[in-house]
């Protein structure tokens, strides 16, 4: 077991018309309740979550927020600051630098 806070690391690439939305919306949040470092990267439909209530009221209870900035191009989601947007190295970063790592697909 590490010191400090686990990391979680997840991976929501289902659009928020998807039930995996609320899935990972509740492990965020009860990573978060336990004092675990959040993780979180949209990709592909799931950057489409990002303009969601659940998504969006994670980053301020302290989650990190990702998106893939090519997914949210395709997607038609605006690029700015309501995450960090960036390409495939960070999410292989997240991958390797968590405890646990989930994906939704």
């Amino acid at each position: 077991m590490t010191d400090g806070p686990r990391k979680l690391g997840l991976l929501l690439s289902t659009g928020p018309e998807h039930a995996n939305l609320d899935t990972v919306t509740r492990l965020s949040q009860a990573a978060l309740r336990r004092g675990d470092d959040v993780y979180l990267y949209l990709i592909d439909e799931g950057t489409r979550c990002l303009d969601t209530p659940q998504i969006s009221a994670l980053p301020p209870r302290g989650a990190k927020l990702f998106v893939c900035a090519f997914g949210a191009q395709q997607m038609g989601v605006p690029i700015d600051a309501r995450a960090t947007f960036c390409g495939l190295v960070i999410l292989s970063d997240i991958v390797s630098g968590c405890d646990r790592f989930l994906a939704f697909n």
